[in-house]
């Protein structure tokens, strides 16, 4: 009733919740399906599968499911980059900056808000330090992305390692099903990085009709 309310009324999840309580004062949801139509909300009111907030719950809730990832949904993964070669003329395609092998779309970038720079990392520090941190902000230096077809090998059986290019073995990255912290604080769950130093962005672009590679 709260998420038919959301979507026929326009309102926000408190609103609908409350306007609920109103007509009805017994009715309470768990934390989970608040959790759900909250992310409904930041969604538009609907269930965009493409949307990265919907594919970072969905990876969250397969970690829950999943605790030994001996198996994982085929769904879980994006297609590889390089089974089909085309995507939409907006996509980046990023390759491996060693063997140019493709690895993965823009579209399977989860975006992320950023977070409080170096004071994130404060407890990992020996000593004080001499000089302030407050406010201080690092830029991503990484890529948190969905997982692709290439790395499951990489991921079954094991909660966290390194990725691989799978042509050339070149390091790209690492995974931690139970999250890591991205250079800029924001802390990821679970975690897919590829070091931006790694790989190279290219898109198509027309010229005189023909196309041609921006790196």
């Amino acid at each position: 009733m709260t998420a038919f309310l959301m979507k026929t009324d326009q309102l926000t999840f408190e609103k609908a919740y409350e306007n609920l309580q109103t007509i009805q004062p017994e009715a309470r949801m768990n934390e989970g399906f608040e959790w759900q139509l909250k992310l409904y909300q930041l969604m538009g009111c609907e269930v965009d599968t493409c949307s990265a907030i919907y594919k970072q719950y969905r990876l969250q809730k397969v970690t829950e499911k999943y605790p030994e990832l001996q198996s994982l949904p085929q769904e879980l993964f994006a297609v590889d980059p390089t089974v089909v070669s085309q995507g939409s003329k907006e996509e980046v395609l990023y390759k491996c900056r060693k063997c140019r092998r493709s690895l993965f779309r823009s579209s399977s970038i989860l975006d992320h808000n950023e977070g409080s720079g170096s004071i994130a990392f404060a407890h990992k520090r020996r000593a004080p330090s001499l000089v302030p941190v407050m406010g201080s902000r690092a830029q991503c230096t990484s890529y948190f992305i969905e997982p692709v077809q290439w790395m499951e090998p990489a991921l079954l059986g094991v909660m966290d390692g390194q990725l691989l290019c799978p042509k050339c073995n070149a390091k790209l990255g690492s995974f931690n099903w139970y999250g890591d912290q991205c250079s800029c604080g924001r802390w990821i769950t679970p975690a897919f990085q590829i070091h931006k130093n790694r790989v190279d962005e290219t898109k198509a672009l027309l010229v005189l009709g023909s196309q041609t590679r921006k790196m």
